[in-house]
């Protein structure tokens, strides 16, 4: 094992020497794996703690969407980018399927019921965008339905950025291989089991259905108003980084 003086740092650090003695059996690269990954995630936390404050000072507001694949790891993402922020100028959305009334109404409508208001951060753990992939893939809309959508969609981001919204894209990909490990896993884990629907259970057996509605959304509304932030979710801890990093980078951006 050759280890640099800055790894070596990390390794003979009090973290690290608790989590060595932990092991039954020694692994320096995943403990140092695990400290990096920790330590970039603080500093980047703290960025994001930053982000907000101004979010709320100046009264801007920001929605982030989160999409991809099942098990692509968007819970996750969510609770590293929520874990330190103010509850109360954040909000987690995830709306349950549309009510009979809902049905009839303009299909975005209850989105911008729940669009940020001055000062606040609003993620979407899916969005609107389950019209473009997850409901035609199982049956969920019609023909007509996703047709619309697709036609609709990209006039409605830019209808609302007028409105001084900042809105940011970000979808999770993940292998066929990967998504079925962590089905396998969330199936054997007693406390996880409930987590799957009857979309999770198909999400193999839909896979190529899926990667064909996938192309068509990510090539019809990759716009340069509101362009899609494309993550190697295989890896999550990489993943989550990269996607606090670009929230991070492009908010300041705007604001310079």
């Amino acid at each position: 094992m050759n280890y640099n003086k800055s790894k070596l740092s990390i390794l003979n650090s009090k973290k690290a020497i608790l989590h060595l003695l932990g092991q039954k059996k020694i692994n320096f690269d995943g403990v140092l794996s695990k400290l990096e990954y920790d330590s970039a995630l603080e500093s980047l936390q703290i960025d994001l703690i930053k982000v907000q404050r101004k979010i709320a000072n100046k009264g801007h507001r920001l929605l982030i969407i989160i999409e991809g694949g099942e098990f692509a790891g968007k819970s996750d993402l969510i609770r590293v980018l929520t874990d330190h922020l103010n509850p109360r100028s954040i909000r987690s959305v995830a709306l349950p399927k549309p009510t009979v009334l809902e049905k009839h109404q303009w299909y975005f409508r209850r989105y911008v019921n729940q669009l940020p208001q001055k000062g606040e951060i609003v993620i979407f753990d899916r969005s609107w965008y389950n019209r473009a992939v997850l409901e035609p893939v199982n049956g969920f809309c019609s023909k007509e339905e996703y047709s619309g959508f697709m036609s609709e969609v990209n006039y409605f981001e830019k209808l609302i950025g007028n409105k001084n919204l900042t809105l940011f894209k970000l979808y999770l990909k993940v292998s066929k291989k990967e998504q079925a490990l962590r089905l396998e896993n969330v199936k054997k884990n007693p406390l996880r089991y409930w987590e799957l629907t009857e979309v999770d259970r198909n999400a193999q057996r839909l896979w190529n259905d899926f990667k064909k509605y996938e192309k068509k959304m990510l090539n019809k509304t990759n716009t340069k108003e509101n362009p899609w932030i494309i993550l190697n979710a295989d890896d999550k801890k990489h993943a989550q980084l990269e996607a606090l990093r670009y929230i991070i980078k492009s908010y300041n951006k705007i604001q310079d």
